[in-house]
């Protein structure tokens, strides 16, 4: 199975929690800096999630969303999003767009580890 995450994070010091969340569970982390490298980095390198903020500059969410819609082969890429909480709007467009779980900024820096395996491997629902 692929370890790759690709994680479209452009603050260095946030990516750098990140990754030193996720490096010790085996992942490799592959980011994406800008825009133009959305379309080719989930292309090329077969990723077993995304993660991406809803609030970065750099990387405009809803269009890296829709990018990643309009390809059939990566609609099934589970996405990890954030976004700030307030953001009721966000949130639910992200939703729409794909997006497998949005949590807050501060949810996802407490959890990072734990929801990224939730998200690779999803636990079935116990019904009672």
């Amino acid at each position: 199975m692929n370890n790759t995450i690709l994680v479209a994070v452009t603050d260095i010091f946030f990516y750098t929690k990140v990754r030193d969340a996720l490096r010790p569970q085996g992942y490799t982390l592959e980011r994406i800096r800008n825009q133009d490298e959305v379309a080719e980095k989930t292309t090329s390198t077969n990723p077993a999630a995304l993660i991406l903020n809803m609030n970065d500059l750099a990387v405009d969410a809803f269009k890296a969303l829709e990018t990643i819609q309009g390809n059939p082969a990566l609609r099934s890429l589970p996405i990890l999003a954030f976004a700030n909480h307030e953001e009721v709007d966000t949130w639910r467009r992200a939703k729409e767009l794909g997006v497998t779980k949005v949590v807050s900024r501060n949810e996802f820096s407490a959890r990072t580890k734990d929801l990224v395996e939730e998200l690779i491997h999803p636990q079935p629902s116990i019904q009672p």
